[in-house]
């Protein structure tokens, strides 16, 4: 069912020719499209806001985009995250208007401006290592509409690059750290101000930090109040988080 098609149907409990318990039961069947390989759900911007965004590794080029072809002929915004370049250029040939974020390996076909809060979001890392996953958090925040400050290479090794940071970060509304090693900087961002942190431990790091395990189990142990996890490399989880919150009235 379309936005178009949703319209009527709410025009025909204001008319009186249906009752608002028969328009829930049509709306409850929340249609989809079966491809075999996905089932594409064409309600989720409608439940939670937000489009149905594609999970791209371990799924096939032309998988990627058929499911691309199907939400798009739906006019809905579409990303995907984790996508490679023949990913993308399989879904610019169906569609022109596609963009890819290299940094972030993003997709995105935008049919429609997502509405912008005026309050910000900050997106932090430790290091330079850190800013694909960095990349990763921020690109996701702008497509959901959201205005993101980045601020990069600002660990905890030269404190003073995030103090002279500091007015610039506490005008935000929500804060996302992105460390790897052994994950300080959310804590020490927590400890500054006054607003949510996101922390998102980076697989960066020597050999004892275990692929990201010693800055995830240091972010989970933080003393700082407010700070929450995400897993390891979850830029994109953040970013969607920090956008829910930030979109909060």
């Amino acid at each position: 069912m379309t936005i178009k098609e949703i319209e009527k149907l709410l025009n025909k409990v204001r008319e009186g020719t249906i009752s608002v318990d028969e328009a829930l039961e049509v709306l409850r069947s929340f249609p989809y499209t079966d491809l075999g390989f996905a089932k594409i759900d064409h309600h989720r911007e409608i439940r939670t806001g937000f489009p149905e965004i594609v999970y791209c590794a371990g799924k096939t080029t032309e998988q990627v985009r058929e499911i691309f072809r199907v939400m798009i002929e739906k006019e809905n915004n579409v990303f995907g995250t984790r996508a490679n370049k023949d990913m993308y250029d399989a879904v610019r040939n169906i569609s022109p208007e596609a963009v890819y974020y290299a940094e972030a390996r993003i997709i995105s076909v935008q049919k429609k401006k997502p509405d912008t809060p005026k309050s910000k979001i900050a997106v932090i890392t430790a290091g330079t290592s850190d800013i694909p996953v960095a990349e990763e958090a921020a690109v996701t925040a702008e497509l959901l509409g959201n205005n993101v400050i980045r601020i990069y290479d600002a660990g905890v090794a030269g404190i003073h690059r995030l103090v002279d940071k500091l007015p610039e970060i506490r005008s935000c509304r929500v804060i996302i750290v992105i460390a790897g090693m052994e994950g300080a900087l959310a804590s020490v961002v927590g400890g500054l101000v006054d607003k949510p942190v996101i922390a998102v431990p980076t697989s960066v790091g020597y050999g004892a930090s275990f692929g990201g395990i010693s800055a995830l189990l240091a972010m989970l142990t933080s003393c700082s109040s407010g700070v929450t996890v995400v897993n390891i490399d979850n830029g994109f989880g953040a970013g969607f988080s920090a956008s829910m919150i930030n979109r909060m009235k």
